[in-house]
């Protein structure tokens, strides 16, 4: 699988598959190939949380999205950032593995919207009239055919639903300092 992976991806992994890297790896798959199946993956910096996560997203045929923080990434790029995720995963009904680290936390909204997601699969106030009219037409066809009143809150609710079966998050924490207890104190849904 490794070997594919470099085959098909411009980044290649150099890693040395040892027997617990292989054990963390089939276990990272198995959690994100479950509907709801999200992962907290506790570890210092360098230990291979990400990489071998991105290993088991290629071997679950998932796709695997990360966020690019830049200088001037701020709010309004996570909200776009995952708005996209969010509607590729209910709409194209794709499975996506979101691996997220607290290495990327520029701001406390960031797990806010993270623990929102876990929860309940939405995110408050994140769509604008047009993708909630999109979600609304791509979901309507969805419903009926399970035999329910294509009603707004009928639609949202089946396209959450979707979200939540195919948005896989993965969050990589250091389990060091008062700051990570503090966000699970605060966050609950991260664990």
């Amino acid at each position: 699988f490794l070997e594919d992976y470099n085959q098909v991806n411009t980044s290649q992994m150099k890693l040395v598959m040892f027997m617990d890297a292989v054990t963390h790896v089939s276990r990272i798959a198995r959690i994100i190939r479950q509907p709801f199946g999200n992962a907290l993956l506790l570890g210092m910096g360098g230990s291979g949380r990400q990489s071998l996560t991105r290993l088991a997203a290629h071997m679950s045929e998932f796709d695997c999205f990360q966020i690019e923080l830049s200088k001037n990434y701020g709010t309004a790029e996570w909200r776009e950032d995952l708005r996209q995720v969010m509607m590729k995963a209910g709409l194209k009904n794709k499975p996506i593995v979101f691996l997220f680290s607290d290495t990327q936390i520029k701001s406390e909204s960031f797990l806010e919207d993270i623990n929102n997601i876990l929860n309940s699969g939405d995110v408050p106030n994140i769509y604008g009239f047009d993708e909630l009219e999109e979600i609304y037409t791509e979901m309507k066809p969805i419903v009926q055919d399970a035999g329910t009143q294509p009603t707004k809150t009928n639609l949202f609710s089946a396209y959450t639903k979707r979200v939540r079966n195919n948005l896989h998050t993965v969050l990589t924490m250091s389990p060091l300092g008062e700051i990570f207890r503090a966000r699970l104190r605060q966050f609950p849904a991260l664990v």
